[in-house]
């Protein structure tokens, strides 16, 4: 028989592993690592032994810690929403504070002006009264004054009188100086010329004519006059006991009338 070659097998060599698989686990709060692909004999390998495990022990989360730290965090956020609140509310009582502010700035303002408005309606009425006092006064001491005079008018003042009364009732007319009708200043002119005495024939001219008297101290066939002296707009006579006769205007002719119906301004004595 031949002998039969033998020819070797030719096993590829197994080699080293140059890389390491890394498997990690955790368990019970211990650190399982398993290194694959370690250099191990190979008669290790062939014979399957299982991959060396490595165990680390890592630290375990208690219940009390767990605790601790959610008991903080509550506490954290509590803590910021009553800042927050506390911010909303002093902010509220700034707010309440200034409108009180304002407001009561408002009513004292308002209370003041009452005040002085109370105040000054009390003046104007006290300063009212006084004058209806003095107005009543100079009325009666004219009165008083006036019948006193009437009951001494004779001479020139009589007839003066007499001649005004007769010329009641007849129409004013501008620029007109009698006998149908008269102006103011026409009346008086016509009236004064009875007794001699000549006036100029406009009413400012007349109101400069005579003596000025006061209108407190009046005498029968005084000359009246309203507006200023030198530049009267109208004149007439009085004629005693509070009255005047005089040219009024064309609604009413010539009337008769108490002082107090057109307070004259001024008068003056020409008789």
């Amino acid at each position: 028989m031949s002998p039969v070659a033998h020819i070797p097998s030719h096993r590829k060599p197994r080699r080293a592993a140059s890389t390491r698989a890394l498997r990690a686990g955790v368990t019970g709060g211990f650190l399982t690592l398993a290194v694959a692909g370690a250099a191990v004999p190979a008669s290790a390998t062939e014979n399957n032994a299982a991959p060396a495990e490595s165990t680390l022990e890592m630290p375990t989360v208690s219940a009390t810690l767990a605790s601790t730290a959610a008991q903080t965090a509550d506490a954290t956020q509590q803590a910021a929403s009553d800042y927050e609140l506390q911010a909303q509310q002093d902010q509220a009582a700034a707010h309440a504070k200034a409108a009180a502010k304002k407001a009561k700035a408002e009513a004292d303002r308002k209370a003041k002006e009452a005040r002085e408005a109370a105040r000054k309606a009390a003046a104007e009425r006290a300063a009212e009264a006084k004058a209806q006092a003095a107005k009543a006064s100079r009325s009666a001491e004219r009165t008083t004054l006036s019948t006193t005079s009437v009951s001494n008018a004779s001479g020139n003042a009589a007839t003066l009188i007499s001649f005004l009364k007769a010329q009641l009732g007849k129409a004013y007319v501008l620029g007109s100086s009698g006998p149908s009708s008269y102006d103011c200043s026409g009346l008086t002119q016509a009236a004064f010329k009875q007794v001699g005495v000549s006036l100029p024939r406009v009413s400012q001219e007349q109101s400069t004519a005579g003596t000025p008297v006061s209108l407190d101290s009046l005498q029968p066939g005084d000359l009246l006059y309203w507006g200023s002296a030198g530049s009267a707009y109208h004149v007439g006579v009085y004629i005693g006991g509070g009255k005047f006769i005089g040219a009024q205007n064309s609604s009413t002719g010539i009337v008769e009338r108490p002082l107090d119906y057109d307070m004259p301004t001024g008068a003056v004595r020409v008789l």
